[in-house]
């Protein structure tokens, strides 16, 4: 099946799945618990069609998030299921999201977290495993509030720790464990079958 095919609600519950399962499941974030159980996290799912769309998009989320309060929405994950599928060109495209911050004057009030199918860290090989730590069902933009950072980090402060302990725990389960957790990769399945 092809990722184009798959409805809105289907990109929802993928996204939703990985979330449950490895971001909050494994704890990777223990900062997302939170706002996921509260329901103040918003899947925005883009019908993009090329790069401009997407990033006019990803501005008026930005608004979205700038405008309402913390208790309503705290977060906001902007998926994009058929673009961007090359990492490569994804980086490009996270630093135009970061242009678009500064242009809006958000840049210190919410950050942007990337993470991608084929998410590779610069100094990992593609097939390192702790490259999962960043790996999603599909391109995602993770519009984080600086507040609720901060707030975080008040109730988990050794954050700085979070980083290797996802490494390491990714080195223990190894390829199988992670399989094992069952997350869907449409993406690597379109890819797979051209």
């Amino acid at each position: 099946m092809s990722a184009n095919v798959y409805s809105d609600e289907d990109i929802s519950a993928i996204c939703q799945q990985w979330l449950e399962r490895a971001v909050i499941g494994l704890n990777l974030c223990p900062f997302a618990r939170r706002p996921y159980q509260l329901h103040r996290l918003r899947f925005s799912i883009s019908h993009a069609r090329h790069t401009d769309a997407f990033l006019d998009l990803l501005e008026n989320e930005l608004q979205l998030l700038l405008q309402t309060p913390a208790t309503e929405i705290e977060t906001t994950l902007v998926i994009e299921p058929k673009l961007f599928a090359d990492f490569e060109v994804f980086l490009d495209v996270v630093a135009l999201a970061e242009q678009v911050l500064e242009d809006i004057d958000a840049t210190g009030t919410i950050q942007i977290a990337p993470f991608h199918p084929n998410f590779q860290f610069a100094d990992e090989p593609a097939e390192d495993i702790t490259n999962y730590t960043n790996r999603s069902p599909y391109p995602i933009l993770h519009l984080i509030r600086e507040s609720s950072i901060d707030q975080a980090v008040a109730a988990f402060p050794d954050a700085g720790s979070i980083f290797e302990r996802n490494k390491t725990l990714l080195r223990t389960m190894g390829t199988e464990g992670w399989s094992s957790l069952g997350i869907e990769y449409p993406l690597h399945k379109k890819n797979s079958t051209e």
